[in-house]
Order: structure tokens, then C-alpha cells, then sequence
């Protein structure tokens, strides 16, 4: 499947549970992104760690124009629930080298953008290689204008986690070394 809800995952990944499809009640489309990553399944966890830090993404963007750091930031992967993820979500749940779980939780920005719940997974995919598979509920709004915004809210998402996951992949290669 292709196009803006589903991008490089497999067809098994999107039958799968996660942990954020308990998170949103009512009607929501789901959304996959995916990557597959030369580095084992401890370091893209551990960089997955580092959204607490910077969304890894177009900086200019969605950073204010900091660059997201390239090293491993100390205490970044102590998790406690709540903590701040990506500046607008809360961290609902993790499982040390299997996923991080969260919810947009800003006023602001579930305003702007709706109510998400996503689950960043890894899992392995032979030796020294890891699957990073994303899944997002993304709750519907009403009417044609809810279904326009939704549509519009996908393909952005699409470029924005593209981005994303092709640059914290790259840095566990690198780290994984």
C-alpha cells in the first residue's frame, strides 16, 4: 500500500498491535512509516530515546531552526511516563528496546493538528539489522473540511517522519559501528 498513510511498511506491520491503539477511542485512521536500519535493536532504540531531545526532522521546521544533535545526548534514555517527547507529546508508555509510546498532549497543538497517539517500534530483522516501524492513530474530525485537514495532516506527516526516521536510522548505523 502507498501513499500518505502507509510508507515502507510491510504488509504483516500493518496487522500487528501496538501500544497506542488503546489510546484513542472513536473513529481514527491509522498511519505506518517504517525503515529498516543496519544497526542492532539497543542502539536504534537509544536513538530513538533522543526524540526527548529534538524531533530529528527538517530543523528549520519543527526544531526553530536548532539542529538536532548527531551524538548521543547523556540521561536522554531515562524514561519516565509523562516526560516531554518532541516538544507536544507525552510519553504514555515504553519497553526498553521494543518501543516508546506517546500522546499529543498540548492544547495547542491538538487544536492545530488533532489527537494522535503514536508507537515507535523496533524489532529485529536479522542479525545487526532493525526494523523501526511506526504506527499513529490519528483521530478523525467531522465533515469535508475535517477530511480535507486529515488528508493535508497525512502527506505532511509523511515528509516530516520520512525524514525523520532516514535521519535517526542513519545515526545508529553510525553509532552501531
Amino acid at each position: 500500500m502507498t501513499g500518505p498513510r502507509v510508507w515502507g511498511a510491510r504488509p504483516g506491520e500493518l496487522t500487528e498491535e501496538y501500544p497506542c491503539d488503546a489510546l484513542l477511542p472513536g473513529p481514527s485512521e491509522e498511519w505506518f512509516r517504517a525503515v529498516t536500519v543496519r544497526a542492532d535493536r539497543g542502539t536504534v532504540f537509544r536513538w530513538l530515546c533522543q526524540l526527548k531531545v529534538a524531533p530529528y526532522s527538517y530543523d528549520s521546521l519543527d526544531n526553530f531552526g536548532r539542529r538536532s544533535p548527531r551524538t548521543l545526548t547523556p540521561g536522554a534514555d531515562v524514561l519516565e511516563h509523562g516526560q516531554r517527547v518532541m516538544t507536544i507529546f507525552g510519553l504514555t508508555g515504553f519497553e526498553r528496546d521494543r518501543h516508546l509510546t506517546m500522546l499529543l498532549d498540548r492544547g495547542w497543538a491538538r487544536r492545530a493538528f488533532g489527537d494522535f497517539a503514536i508507537s515507535y517500534t523496533v524489532r529485529d530483522d536479522g542479525p545487526g539489522v532493525t526494523r523501526l516501524v511506526v504506527k499513529m492513530r490519528v483521530a478523525r474530525r467531522a465533515g469535508l473540511l475535517g477530511a480535507v485537514h486529515i488528508r493535508a495532516m497525512a502527506w505532511g506527516d509523511l515528509l516530516m517522519m520520512r525524514r525523520q526516521l532516514h535521519v535517526l536510522g542513519r545515526l545508529a548505523e553510525r553509532t552501531g559501528r
